[in-house]
């Protein structure tokens, strides 16, 4: 698919510089200069100034003291850029993350931050991003995820240290090393005809539906992986599949691995544990949708592969 990296979070040419994560006298220098920049991150939220722009300061801000040790994103063009964890804050009037939602439309500012600064759920304005600002949001919220969630040792359980400017956990127990993990999951724009298969799971908004989905298997391929799922999950077979694109989704450290697959039948039968429904939906009502017309199907999330893959196969645009 030639225009497979337009999709949101992907490839903006960053330049991670792995070989200088190593050398933490060369880390402390970039952190020091003048053309540094961090990111802050609450709770899984990036820092926004502006609807549209994330929320990046200097790196002598006296509010970073108080966070996690800071992770080396990369060399941009103006700059070394970082991100630091600032989720021990705790704001003092309350305000917190929306609990049991769907999606977190809460906002926090903290006092530390300039004016105008704010923690925002990513779902929310991912779209909007320039594509080095999604990439650096993505790969930042990926990271401050894995270190949050893998501070233990798998091999022996003590509690392992961020090395390598934030890219590796090392136990000091056992001399074990850690790496970001990243899971594959199959995402399918299965058609028949006129067709794609769509379904949504149980706890969605009301009219949302989506390509299903499913994480990969050990020993499994891609392909293996979609036939699997779509029968799984609605009793279709799959014949031929192909790889269209891909898109790192940090929620929390999945590869989304999109794919067209030919149905070979057309009858559906639920696994009711994963979908609350599923329905075949013409390309005219794909349309409807995406203009907001359709009366039980609203346009996918913004950004969201499931989006980019329905327009192009709408606008038939998957060569």
């Amino acid at each position: 698919m030639r225009i497979a990296e337009t999709v949101t979070f992907g490839g903006s040419g960053l330049d991670r510089a792995a070989e200088m994560r190593g050398d933490a006298a060369r880390i402390a220098a970039l952190w020091r200069s003048s053309t540094a920049r961090v990111l802050p991150v609450w709770r899984g939220k990036p820092s926004f100034a502006g609807t549209s722009d994330l929320g990046w300061v200097g790196t002598g801000l006296p509010a970073l003291a108080d966070g996690e040790p800071a992770i080396f994103l990369g060399m941009d063009e103006a700059g070394p850029r970082f991100a630091i964890d600032l989720s021990a804050w705790q704001p003092e009037d309350g305000e917190g993350p929306a609990q049991g939602s769907f999606f977190d439309a809460s906002e926090q500012h903290h006092p530390g931050l300039p004016d105008g600064h704010r923690f925002v759920e990513l779902r929310g304005v991912m779209a909007d991003l320039s594509p080095r600002d999604a990439e650096c949001a993505a790969t930042a919220k990926g990271l401050i995820g894995w270190h949050r969630s893998h501070r233990f040792c798998s091999s022996c359980g003590a509690e392992s240290a961020v090395a390598m400017a934030g890219w590796q956990r090392t136990c000091a127990t056992c001399g074990a090393h850690h790496f970001p993990r990243t899971d594959p999951v199959v995402i399918m724009l299965i058609t028949r005809g006129n067709r794609v298969l769509l379904g949504r799971s149980p706890g969605w908004p009301e009219g949302m539906y989506s390509c299903l989905a499913g994480f990969m298997e050990p020993g499994e391929t891609m392909e293996a992986a979609v036939r699997r799922e779509v029968h799984e999950e609605a009793g279709i077979r799959v014949g031929s599949v192909r790889y269209l694109a891909s898109q790192p989704w940090p929620y929390p450290s999945s590869l989304m691995l999109g794919a067209a697959g030919e149905a070979l039948d057309a009858a559906i039968t639920l696994d009711p544990k994963e979908l609350e429904d599923a329905r075949w939906v013409s390309r005219e009502e794909i349309a409807r949708a995406f203009a907001g017309e359709h009366p039980e199907i609203r346009a996918p999330r913004r950004g969201a592969i499931a989006g980019f893959l329905l327009r192009n196969w709408l606008a038939d645009r998957l060569d």
